[in-house]
């Protein structure tokens, strides 16, 4: 890359993660946002600019210099078409490669709007990569924190089902080294996972370990769950959309492992285990 990557989505996991990893390989970022003051303080090593996925007078200052985009879609956007797609032709007119963080399953599964984005990708005739991730270790720092803080446990509706977690650092850092050589890349659609497929009671083990307390797993039933949601507070789309991603890994919808983030790294992925220990202070409260 000659000139910086413009990454969105930089105060997110995905956008956060992909800029730091940028940054520690020497390659220069431009970080955007709604409120380029949000993004210059969470980022001060990078250059803070005003995106607006809905408004297409930013995106060309934006993108003036870049030679790359990191491509996130936040949950907000249902319409692809006058953002994400129109951001992806901006990019091709000034020369980007674009790397955009879909989802598993988003070729085949035209329900999901990352499909509509890498189709449109394949279809525009620009240099691109797509990288499918699948589970987030991170869930644990976001969906899960306030059940792990207050009551000690993980409420889910998954079952017996086993999760092959993967960390969004290492995401990050194959973004770094795509961009650092992009050709080598162009055109090729990435499947990542964790190296190992875990369920929630051996998750709930290592939070145990790593916390000092006891952590259990109460596997849910789905009125149960959408009532717990509920009370959480968490609006009605949002309640229905964790509902039905936690009762997929009943039926195994994030236990394959797939051995391409490795080799993509050139080292083994961090584990369920790291990530926890990393972050271990997210789940403690000021009693303890």
């Amino acid at each position: 890359m000659t000139g910086p990557v413009l990454v969105t989505g930089a105060t997110g996991n995905l956008g956060g993660a992909a800029t730091r990893s940028l940054l520690g390989a020497g390659i220069g970022v431009r970080a955007a946002g709604r409120d380029p003051e949000v993004v210059r303080r969470r980022h001060p090593d990078a250059e803070a600019v005003l995106l607006d996925l809905t408004d297409p007078a930013t995106f060309a200052p934006a993108l003036r210099g870049a030679t790359g985009l990191f491509l996130v879609r936040p949950p907000h956007i249902a319409r692809v078409g006058p953002t994400l797609n129109a951001l992806v032709d901006a990019a091709n007119a000034h020369g980007c490669h674009v790397v955009f963080a879909s989802v598993t399953g988003a070729d085949t599964n035209r329900l999901v709007p990352h499909h509509r984005v890498e189709t449109h990708l394949r279809g525009a005739g620009g240099s691109w990569t797509v990288l499918r991730p699948g589970f987030f270790a991170q869930n644990l720092a976001d969906a899960y924190r306030a059940d792990l803080v207050a009551d000690d446990r993980l409420y889910l509706p998954a079952g017996a089902g086993k999760v092959a977690f993967l960390d969004v650092r290492d995401i990050g850092d194959v973004a770094a080294t795509i961009f650092a050589d992009h050709t080598a890349h162009r055109g090729s659609a990435y499947t990542l996972t964790g190296s190992r497929a875990v369920d929630f009671t051996a998750v709930a083990a290592v939070l145990t370990r790593e916390l000092g307390r006891p952590i259990r797993y109460e596997p849910a039933t789905v009125p149960g769950y959408l009532r717990h949601l509920r009370a959480r507070g968490l609006p009605l789309a949002q309640r229905l959309v964790q509902t039905v991603l936690h009762t997929g890994l009943r039926r195994g919808q994030a236990d394959t492992v797939d051995p391409t983030l490795p080799r993509l790294l050139g080292h083994p992925a961090r584990t369920l285990d790291q990530y926890v220990h990393d972050h271990r202070t997210t789940w403690l409260t000021a009693a303890r």
